[in-house]
């Protein structure tokens, strides 16, 4: 029997991209070709179940970063906390447009 042909590790940075990112999962639905855009949104609609983990990854980020900053200002009593409430900050936002694009797909029409 042939080994199966393994596809490259993909890089550290690119792992971390796609653990908080989502856009590599979705594919254009501007086409202009009707056939190819329905087949868009119908792999958009399937690949809407990962927005709810990527919500679950953003909150726990945005928890964390909360509980970090509040101890490093607490002990501290500086402004280095802002490294901490920043990505606490920008994960309600984040949250947000994954909430939208998720009820978007899932929402028949």
């Amino acid at each position: 029997m042939e080994p199966l042909l393994a596809a490259p590790p993909l890089p550290f940075r690119t792992l971390l991209y796609r653990y908080f990112f989502f856009a590599w999962l979705f594919r254009d639905a501007g086409v202009r070709d009707l056939l190819e855009r329905a087949a868009a949104l119908r792999h958009n609609r399937a690949a809407a179940r990962w927005l709810p983990t990527y919500m679950r990854r953003w909150a726990v980020v945005g928890l964390a970063g909360w509980a970090i900053g509040s101890l490093v200002e607490l002990a501290l009593g500086a402004p280095v906390s802002l490294l901490f409430f920043l990505p606490s900050v920008l994960s309600v936002p984040i949250n947000s447009v994954i909430l939208v694009a998720w009820v978007g797909l899932r929402l028949p029409f």
